[in-house]
């Protein structure tokens, strides 16, 4: 039988619009028990909110819209991986609104921090609430809305860089490896961490040797950059278990293990750009087995002391737990 990430996979390869669901919409949930010890502390550095549309409207510029996902059944899932901590990132589909992403982080209370999207308009007095609120950094997004020309990448990272250096905050980056080729030397010169989202935005299927990928290593193995070794269904179509991304994350962990972080990127919103929708259609939320996506962590490292650095001291350091 096709599980629900194969179903909404070929359907999206016939060209299907998936846009309802035959059952009530849930955000995944795990399956599978996790196989190893989750050690206490342990942080999901990925997630998003999605709220109720009538309390936080989506963003009129969307490429996509996505199912709900709440803080409730974001406590479930953790309460099964076992994870305490939690990092909630606002998603595209809000702009600048960061509401939701609040609003999540307020039913984590403490074991909660938050990265934020802004814009040149965002007051410093927001910030200010923001960083009391436990937001630790800003996020750009470049893959999402399919950007590739170095020229934009330069200009929003060093403007990202402006806004947070006094902070102590980090700036978060979802793109790809090109973009991390040309941004190379201003997250060398950078005073604050660039963390790279999905394993730099990597490819399993173009191997090692792809453009920018040593580039990522080198920044990772500088100190200069954390990469988040999350949403492996993102790097890989060989799902559930993804054996083509284990050389990516050992050769990330192998680089430096001080600067490596693990995520669920729950509640795994199908966020890939398509034309045969509107950008308000609702998409179903890909249903991804954590508990599965969580042992591989075990593959990837199998020194129970690495685990612990990338679930819980690399964390604990960057967002201030």
């Amino acid at each position: 039988m096709l599980s629900r990430r194969s179903l909404v996979l070929a359907s999206l390869a016939a060209g299907v619009t998936m846009t309802t669901r035959t059952a009530h919409a849930k955000a995944a949930q795990p399956a599978t028990p996790v196989n190893f010890d989750v050690p206490a502390g342990a942080v999901d550095c990925h997630t998003h909110i999605h709220g109720d549309p009538e309390k936080f409207p989506f963003f009129a510029g969307r490429v996509y819209t996505p199912e709900p996902a709440s803080p409730e059944e974001m406590a479930a899932l953790h309460k099964a991986l076992h994870i305490q901590r939690v990092v909630i990132v606002t998603p595209s589909v809000y702009g600048t609104d960061n509401s939701a992403t609040l609003f999540g982080m307020k039913a984590r209370g403490n074991d909660a921090r938050g990265v934020a999207v802004i814009d040149d308009k965002t007051p410093e007095a927001d910030l200010d609430r923001m960083s009391q609120d436990g937001f630790r950094g800003i996020r750009i997004n470049l893959a999402t809305g399919g950007i590739s020309d170095p020229a934009i990448g330069r200009a929003r990272f060093q403007a990202a860089v402006d806004r947070v250096k006094a902070r102590g905050w980090h700036v978060q980056l979802y793109t790809d490896t090109p973009m991390i080729s040309a941004i190379k030397d201003q997250v060398a010169a950078s005073p604050v961490p660039a963390v790279f989202d999905h394993f730099g935005g990597a490819s399993a299927a173009r191997g090692l040797d792809q453009p920018g990928f040593a580039d990522l290593l080198e920044l990772v193995k500088s100190g200069k950059a954390y990469v988040k070794i999350s949403g492996a269904y993102r790097l890989s179509t060989q799902g559930p278990d993804y054996p083509d991304a284990v050389p990516f994350a050992k050769a990330l962990i192998e680089a430096n293990p001080d600067r490596i972080i693990w995520g669920t990127d729950w509640p795994h919103p199908d966020s890939t750009l398509r034309t045969d929708i509107k950008p308000t259609e609702v998409r179903p939320l890909y249903q991804i087995d954590d508990g599965r996506l969580l042992n591989q962590l075990a593959i990837w490292a199998p020194d129970a002391a690495t685990r612990k650095k990338i679930l819980v001291d690399n964390p604990t350091r960057l967002y201030g737990f």
